[in-house]
């Protein structure tokens, strides 16, 4: 999925978990239980020449299978292993983390799996060990034997049930927007309170685990209980529906029933009471009275009946009977909570409704079926849990440094596409050449090919299940994308299996790529966390609202690419080749980019609840999947220089204002005025075609006149009143005034927005004495600045004036001025989400008594109702006539100055 946000590897207290070598990879003279039986596999497969892989580096460190009756699920970690030795101390690169991957095969197409394993080498044990891999399920014991063979690996076996309730226990405790109620097609995400305040609403819950067949589990924060079950599971459904109907594959059981009518099958109470209600009972004309009830009264043959019908029948009777059963159970046992696992269910809507519907009825009223968005992998994600090492993963100090991604794409540029051939080649050694010569014939035909493929993966939308022509791959490997399966060409896909792959896409799992990045911490000055939610906007409950964000996405993509483009050429300086090639990558990013954004208008909670921030944030992340490091590279560096050329004059003007309110309004302006250079706004980029940016910073602090559209400025003059601060201009101090000790300064855009706005606002600070901390992003995005051009530009700044150059070095002059430093947010979006932020932020957060947060994207889109245990205060233009309109009542270009004092006592 896109570029990971890298973790700072300087921290010792996260080395256990940053050093996953063998987490879940036992070497061979580890005992085992099987390793007597195996032994006489062992001895023969002596012979047999090992595998060599000049390229393995045990990237894949981990990995654990669920191997049931009817799948076999994978779930496998690999490990970010980037090294940023002598790197500046000035720098703030984040190193280690990892990814953890969901992948599932039929378990009677195990040759799938084994070809899968190969190609991702997760065979491999470190330094060329042999691997004992973690497995759980009754096929554990059925394969162990296969592994052997194949691989000369043990499979360490896992009990079943201990496995699903650790991984629903992961990921109800971890992973943010996990569950979630289904009720008429609409998705309600379930949050769970942590219960260190006394307040657990997690504990204890039933889980349904739904396999072939089923067992029905109660669980406390400190065990388990196997409490019931049924022998009536998944694999009841897909045997009778294979016999009844021909189908074999599951997923296309599931797609054939969202065409079904199972009342030309199913006798329904209306068929017996004449059309009418049975009131007394509270049924419905249309409830199920005896599934498959009406093929008693008609005298035809199993030809006669459509397979759609029968599926969708087969499918109701089955979710209608585990659903009584566990609600049975949930009553018996006092439970609250029902939560429904397993490959089963699948996200599919007409299952999720049924059991919705048969909980709600069963328990009349009190109990509301929940699922889980990773319900297929609970074994999987289990097993790889039972290691030792990966204990270290569910530790208190990494919950809320998972993040889910669904970019899971990295195409090759053209220059490098005729090298994907050799690539796979080495993987399985062979191939048909004159095919592979065909489709990877050009790059740009490579490249043409991979973006189909990443296009129909998102509209089939199941990282597990790929439409036709589309290879078995996570779409997140540099050479994999365009090469592996790369003889299905898009003539091999009908217009019958694009139909079908629209039908999986409502029916399949929706799951991404969760990313580790243990140094993505919880801010520690946010004042309530476990209220904190980042959006102003809810994109889900608001149809119009997100039809609208979704269309400013997609028509600003045009121009997004075009800077992309002419960035990608300054940054890589070559040939007209490369020049070209960005050209393609920018139109495949186009084409990627919108197929995420027509899923979300198709199905608003595909990627769980995801709001304006996570939008913004997926666009960067598919830029940079498409080899776009900074699209707007060229612009900001650009822009800096104009804004610094002029800094001088501008600190000059400043200077020659007395201390007091004209000073700070000043100050105040223009960290307004330079906010509206925006590139992520389409009525900025407007702006940029009439004039240059000082021309238009000169308008916009000519225009800017108050009372704003939010104004706190008086009150923030009361509080921060210097008029007997500093007696002159060389800052010898007279009288009293008020004194921050430490600010934090979370910066926007580069250009006359930070050194023009925010600069001047900082170095007044410093001059009264405070110590500020300018605060950037840790990745691109549009032309916010980096943490990386921030220093420069700093630097730049400070050798154009004595206060700040003083400040940066830590020094004095006759009066003590603050302290200057720089540090990264931890994000790489032109929102930030204080859920997650960057080590280096959170130290920096100590002694922290005030927050200046700007911009659209961090004081509105985001953060707007936060609240902080500091003063805050919050300043944006607002660059959407929309959304001044709807949410302030103000007009385009108004301001938000937005001062909020904290006051400990009312926060007790």
């Amino acid at each position: 999925m896109a570029a990971d946000l890298n973790v700072d590897g300087t921290t010792s207290s996260f080395c256990k978990v940053l050093d996953l070598t063998g987490a879940a990879i036992a070497s061979s003279d580890v005992p085992q239980e099987d390793a007597g039986k195996d032994q006489e596999v062992s001895s023969k497969r002596d012979g047999v020449p090992s595998i060599s892989l000049p390229s393995q580096s045990s990237e894949v460190r981990h990995f654990a299978m669920d191997m049931g009756g009817s799948l076999v699920k994978i779930v496998y970690f690999s490990p970010d292993t980037k090294n940023v030795a002598g790197m500046s101390p000035f720098s703030s690169p984040l190193l280690g983390g990892g990814r953890l991957h969901f992948r599932k095969f039929e378990a009677s197409k195990m040759d799938q799996c084994i070809r899968f394993i190969e190609q991702k080498q997760l065979h491999l044990g470190t330094e060329g060990g042999k691997a004992v891999v973690k497995a759980t399920g009754g096929g554990a014991f059925k394969n162990s034997k296969l592994f052997q063979e194949r691989f000369g690996i043990q499979l360490q076996k896992e009990d079943e049930m201990k496995c699903a309730v650790a991984g629903a226990n992961f990921l109800l405790q971890t992973i943010r927007d996990e569950a979630f109620t289904f009720t008429e097609g609409k998705k309600d995400f379930v949050v769970h309170k942590d219960g260190e305040q006394g307040g657990d609403d997690l504990f204890p819950y039933l889980l349904v685990n739904i396999g072939s067949g089923v067992s029905i589990i109660k669980v406390d924060r400190d065990g388990f209980e196997r409490v019931g079950g049924t022998n009536i599971g998944g694999g009841t459904f897909w045997g009778l529906c294979r016999l009844l109907t021909g189908l074999k594959d599951f997923d296309q059981m599931l797609a054939c029933s969202a065409g079904g009518d199972n009342s030309k099958v199913d006798m329904l109470v209306g068929d017996i009471y004449g059309g009418r209600d049975y009131a007394k009972v509270g049924l419905s004309s249309n409830t199920i009275a005896s599934s498959f009830g009406q093929v008693v009264m008609d005298e035809g043959s199993l030809e006669d009946y459509d397979k759609a019908d029968i599926t969708l029948s087969l499918l109701r009777m089955i979710s209608y009977n585990i659903s009584h059963i566990a609600t049975m159970t949930a009553v018996k046992h006092g439970l609250k909570r029902i939560f429904f696992g397993g490959y089963f269910i699948r996200g599919h809507a007409y299952t999720m409704n049924t059991i919705s519907f048969a909980v709600d009825y069963w328990s009349k009223g009190e109990l509301k079926a929940m699922f889980l968005r990773h319900e297929g992998f609970l074994g999987a994600l289990g097993a790889f849990l039972q290691d030792a090492d990966a204990q270290a993963l569910r530790s208190t100090p990494l919950q809320g440094a998972w993040i889910e991604k669904f970019i899971k794409c990295s195409i090759p540029p053209v220059k490098r596409a005729s090298q994907s051939v050799s690539c796979q080649e080495g993987i399985t050694g062979g191939g048909d050449k004159n095919v592979a010569e065909k489709t990877l014939g050009s790059g740009a035909a490579s490249l043409a090919e991979a973006t189909r493929k990443m296009v129909m993966h998102v509209r089939s939308m199941s990282n597990d299940t790929e439409p036709a022509g589309v290879s078995s791959t996570d779409y997140d490997d540099t050479c994999e994308a365009s090469s592996k399966n790369s003889h299905v060409t898009s003539s091999s896909m009908t217009a019958n299996d694009y139909s079908q792959n629209q039908l999986l896409g409502k029916a399949s799992l929706q799951v991404g790529v969760l990313h580790l990045v243990p140094t993505l911490k919880l801010f520690p000055l946010l004042r309530w966390p476990d209220r904190y939610e980042p959006n102003i906007i809810d994109m889900l409950e608001s149809r119009e609202e997100r039809e609208y964000w979704l269309d400013i996405l997609q028509g600003m993509s045009p121009g997004l690419v075009e800077k992309a483009v002419a960035s990608d050429a300054v940054l890589n300086s070559e040939t007209d080749s490369v020049e070209n090639d960005a050209i393609e990558r920018g139109e495949a990013f186009r084409s990627v980019f919108s197929a995420h954004l027509d899923r979300l208008r198709e199905e608003p909670a595909a990627y769980g609840k995801i709001g304006l921030s996570g939008l913004f944030e997926m666009r960067e992340e598919c830029l940079r999947a498409f080899g776009f490091k900074d699209a707007y590279f060229d612009v900001k560096r650009q822009e800096n220089a104009a804004a610094l050329a002029v800094l001088p004059d501008l600190l000059a003007e400043l200077d020659a204002l007395e201390e007091g309110e004209r000073r700070l309004l000043a100050l105040v302006e223009g960290v307004l005025a330079g906010n509206i250079f925006d590139w992520g706004s389409q009525s900025c980029v407007d702006l940029y075609k009439n004039g240059t940016i000082l021309e238009i910073y000169r308008n916009a602090r000519s225009s800017i006149a108050r009372p704003w559209a939010v104004d706190c400025f008086d009150k923030l003059n009361e509080k921060m009143s210097w008029t007997d601060g500093l007696s002159d201009k060389a800052g010898s101090r007279s009288g009293t005034f008020h004194k921050y000790r430490k600010a934090l300064l979370f910066c926007d855009n580069s250009g006359a927005d930070v050194v023009l706005g925010m600069i001047p606002f900082a170095r007044e600070l410093l001059r009264h004495g405070t110590d500020v901390c300018l605060v950037a992003n840790s990745l691109p995005a549009i032309n916010d600045i980096t943490v990386d051009e921030l220093r420069d530009v700093v630097l730049l700044a400070a050798g154009k004036c004595d206060i700040l150059a003083l400040a940066l070095r830590g020094e004095s002059n006759e009066v003590e001025f603050g302290k200057l430093t720089v540090c990264a947010s931890g994000s790489g979006s032109p929102c930030i989400d204080f859920r997650r932020t960057s080590q280096e932020l959170c130290e920096a957060a100590k002694g922290v008594d005030l927050i200046v947060l700007e911009g659209m994207g961090r004081a509105v889109h985001t953060n707007y109702a936060a609240q902080f245990q500091c003063d805050t205060l919050k300043l944006a233009m607002l660059k959407n006539a929309r959304l001044a309109e709807r949410l302030f009542n103000g007009r385009i270009y108004d301001c938000i100055c937005k001062f909020e004092v904290y006051d400990q006592q009312a926060s007790m």
